[in-house]
């Protein structure tokens, strides 16, 4: 229980500071336009310098927990890796397409210009095809998923999208020439992935060595455990002021947007969740199998936006409204999947349990 301690106020009222955190972040960009503006300009390859460092306080603490040696189990249990490369390559690009037809060039062709519907289907067609590489840590840490198997999850999703981003993207919208910006992909993956694994790793074994495996696990950690969830909250009100200007100029049109990329959310949570409760998946590889496709690689779709339409594009704002809406849906999303859990075999029966795969320490001895 003195873990979850230091995190109680945070998770209790997670919904609360969420909102306080999206309307300060819009007042912030509204009443000191020019530190936020200073703020918005200190970018690499369209990556925000504070927003990077936000996330890498996110994922750090989730690195720190990893038992490297149980990356080499996770391979005993594929099912999960499996049904999360269906999801990401197979249905959610289709989906998401599908979806922008169905809303931006049927429910709302009436309303939107014949260029506004191009840009707003392709900005979303980016989103679909860009599933998430860095917040999926953060999703599977709060919703209790395994953070060994996560960590493979998203290594081999950064490799397949070197490979099908382009192709899909071409296929769904028959846009011809698109550059990736793969400066903005990489960069993406040592910030997100690799720093923080290897600052973790080296952590961790050296701090294990030097005061031992008890200290370091109730000592050392808990310490950790707030950021996590005190950095989330500030990566919001930082992307909320930096999108002050853009949110209330363009609402009624980013509430448009916003249903088909909510829609696409939920539907791709429940088509992978639905997917592993079937094959009998842990919740612990479930969860985060789930919330991969869900949730999406913002950073990459707003890159390849500004490159192909510019930064005033309705592509640009499209995926624009997928950063300003993902947060507060994938909180949802944890919160569904906690409280389904369950639904899914006891890790302390399980045979992945049993082979010390998918299956918490404090499980496997008592």
């Amino acid at each position: 229980m003195e873990r979850k301690a230091g995190l109680g106020i945070f998770q209790k009222y997670l919904s609360l500071w969420v909102a306080l955190c999206m309307v300060g972040g819009v007042l912030l960009g509204r009443l000191l336009p020019g530190i936020v503006g200073a703020l918005g300009r200190m970018n690499v390859y369209n990556i925000s310098i504070p927003v990077a460092v936000l996330i890498w306080l996110m994922i750090y603490p989730m690195m720190l927990q990893i038992d490297f040696g149980s990356i080499l189990r996770v391979g005993r249990n594929p099912k999960g890796l499996v049904i999360t490369l269906i999801v990401n390559w197979a249905i959610k690009p289709f989906t998401m397409f599908a979806l922008a037809l169905l809303f931006f060039k049927g429910a709302y062709g009436r309303i939107l210009t014949p260029d506004q519907v191009q840009q707003y289907i392709a900005g979303a067609v980016l989103l679909g095809a860009a599933p998430c590489t860095a917040m999926v840590f953060v999703w599977s840490y709060l919703a209790g998923g395994d953070a060994a198997h996560t960590l493979v999850q998203v290594a081999v999703n950064d490799l397949v999208i070197l490979v099908l981003f382009i192709p899909i993207v071409a296929l769904l919208l028959g846009v011809g020439g698109i550059t990736v910006p793969y400066a903005t992909l990489f960069l993406s993956v040592v910030l997100f992935v690799v720093i923080p694994l290897v600052g973790g790793a080296l952590t961790r074994r050296g701090l294990i060595r030097s005061h031992g495996q008890e200290w370091y696990d109730h000592v050392f950690l808990p310490k950790w455990q707030p950021i996590t969830v005190v950095a989330l909250l500030a990566t919001l009100l930082v992307i909320f002021s930096f999108q002050g200007e853009t949110i209330t100029s363009n609402w009624v049109n980013i509430l448009l947007i916003a249903v088909p990329l909510i829609l696409q959310t939920y539907l791709i949570f429940w088509i992978g969740y639905g997917m592993c409760k079937v094959v009998k998946v842990p919740y612990r590889i479930a969860a985060p199998a789930a919330m991969i496709g869900a949730s999406n690689f913002f950073e990459l779709a707003v890159a390849v936006a500004i490159s192909l339409w510019g930064i005033n594009s309705g592509a640009a704002l499209a995926t624009t409204v997928g950063v300003l809406t993902e947060v507060p849906v994938m909180l949802t999303l944890v919160a569904i999947a906690k409280r389904t859990r369950h639904w899914f075999p006891d890790p302390r029966t399980s045979d992945e349990c049993r082979e010390g795969v998918a299956c918490p320490t404090e499980l496997r001895e008592s």
